[in-house]
């Protein structure tokens, strides 16, 4: 899969949207970028995807737009949770049990 933000017009405009969002929630360069993470969450595997809802467990249909490898966990960022206002869901590393990355 190649790399994408979801709502972006262009690969510029994804790269613009990426790199504000990694700066806003201080993530490390990503030398690789996380398409999809699955992991165990309060005793469910939990999938998320870049433009696919977030898992029900955390009761809302917002859209993935971006997840970051920063160290001990992954933050999941859609636009309330990370890209606009409050926090990214995070996901301790050793909870997940598969990572798939963009080509």
């Amino acid at each position: 899969m190649d790399f994408f933000v979801p709502a972006a017009s262009s690969n510029q405009q994804a790269e613009s949207v990426f790199s504000s969002i990694a700066k806003h929630i201080s993530a490390p360069d990503q030398s690789q970028r996380v398409y999809k993470l699955e992991w165990q969450h309060e005793g469910q595997t939990c999938y998320c995807e870049i433009g696919k809802p977030l898992p029900t467990v955390f009761r809302t249909d917002e859209i993935v737009l971006a997840i970051f490898d920063c160290g001990d966990v992954y933050k999941i960022c859609t636009p309330n949770r990370g890209a606009i206002k409050f926090a990214p869901i995070h996901t301790i590393k050793s909870a997940v049990t598969n990572v798939e990355y963009f080509d």
